[in-house]
């Protein structure tokens, strides 16, 4: 069951955009699958894959409502986390993730399962057990909703992601919101998840002059003399202040082409933050 494991955890990753769910769900699958009557079963993987694919689609539908803090967003991994057992190019961008909470779970894993793992529409309708044109209306409606997807086919440089990680890190650290206004864009989002034992000071903020203030005044009142790290979670560069070992926040940043910050998700949840190791200051 091992070789499967990496595969099926990354397809419900993907799904769920928690990993620590994830787990739990492959877990349950191979746990079934073990005790299972195999003699009827022509293809292992493709049963534990479509196993897996409608188990994080089940669990999904029922959390679809999530109470938290602020936005919920997905829970970041770390490919340089020697315990992550996500396949790296098969895993969803940050901003993906986030992207694709605007669908139902069926359309999230028909969209995955075409734009992510190249599967044909006579595959897609096999694994979520729907006819083709089923799967076609599925990827139609999803690609209407992801807008913004092309934010999730621009991964900067590492040299440019640093550039910017660290102005914006002076900036904050010095409270100039004339500097961070300079490398936001004009409709610039910032979205804050506190999960459900942090409450945020806000939810989010749209706006160069509205998001700059608010990062300001969390730095000056929350981060303030804590110790950083640069890091990248799902593809994108991020920054993550530290109270020695312990990780307070994380702000994953979206940028454009040009440097400059698209989006920025602020993690305070500490169910999410909780397995995020420390690499050195950079």
């Amino acid at each position: 069951m091992q070789r499967y494991y990496n595969k099926l955890l990354t397809y419900a990753y993907n799904i769920v955009g928690s990993y620590e769910d994830a787990k739990d769900l492959v877990q349950d699958v191979l746990e079934k699958y073990i005790t299972l009557d195999k003699s009827n079963i022509r293809h292992e993987s493709n049963f534990l894959i479509k196993s897996t694919i409608n188990h994080a689609i089940n669990f999904k539908t029922r959390q679809s409502k999530k109470e938290v803090f602020g936005e919920w967003l997905p829970e970041p991994v770390s490919f340089e986390n020697a315990d992550a057992k996500l396949i790296k190019e098969e895993t969803a961008t940050y901003t993906m993730l986030v992207l694709l909470e605007y669908l139902n779970p069926k359309e999230r894993a028909a969209f995955i399962l075409k734009e992510g793992f190249d599967y044909s529409h006579a595959e897609i309708a096999e694994l979520l057990e729907i006819t083709m044109e089923n799967s076609r209306q599925l990827l139609s409606r999803a690609n209407k909703q992801l807008k913004n997807s092309k934010y999730a086919s621009y991964s900067p440089h590492s040299d440019q992601s640093f550039e910017t990680l660290g102005r914006y890190q002076k900036a904050l650290a010095q409270a100039d919101i004339v500097e961070l206004q300079n490398l936001l864009v004009n409709d610039i989002k910032l979205s804050a998840d506190g999960g459900s034992k942090v409450q945020v000071v806000s939810g989010s903020e749209i706006g160069k002059t509205a998001t700059a203030t608010l990062l300001v005044y969390v730095q000056q009142h929350f981060l303030m003399g804590k110790t950083f790290t640069f890091q990248f979670f799902n593809h994108q560069p991020a920054i993550c202040f530290w109270e020695h070992e312990k990780l307070h926040n994380c702000h994953i940043l979206q940028l454009n082409k040009d440097g400059l910050i698209e989006e920025i998700y602020s993690i305070v949840d500490p169910d999410k933050l909780r397995n995020i190791t420390r690499l050195s200051h950079i």
